[in-house]
């Protein structure tokens, strides 16, 4: 488990959800991955993640899905890819990751309360 934290620590990590808008192969990456424009909102806009998420997810089942992203991380390059958000999901048993999202559909851009 990690050290604990105040509820003002947790305010500035800032995680919204966003809309996949497209979805497309990274070679590459070092490990399997693909890189994802998300739509976070007029607020945030269009950002650009790389997601170790092939496992699970094929290119076309990722656009028009929901998930959860931080996006005041600093951007990261990765290869030759700049990733300016971190899409969030879970290792399953196998260590694959399994994307976070809303069980319902919300506005593009909503913060996690």
């Amino acid at each position: 488990m990690a050290d604990e934290i105040t509820y003002s620590d947790f305010e500035r990590v800032d995680i919204r959800v966003g809309t996949i808008v497209e979805a497309s192969p990274f070679p590459e990456a070092r490990k399997p991955a693909v890189k994802l424009l998300i739509d976070f909102g007029p607020e945030v806009g269009v950002k650009k993640s790389s997601a170790q998420i092939t496992v699970h997810y094929t290119l076309e089942s990722l656009v028009g899905r929901q998930v959860l992203g931080v996006v005041n991380f600093p951007p990261r390059q990765i290869g030759p890819f700049r990733s300016e958000v971190l899409t969030l999901g879970f290792e399953d048993e196998a260590s694959a990751i399994v994307l976070a999202a809303t069980d319902k559909p919300v506005p593009n851009g909503k913060k996690l309360m």
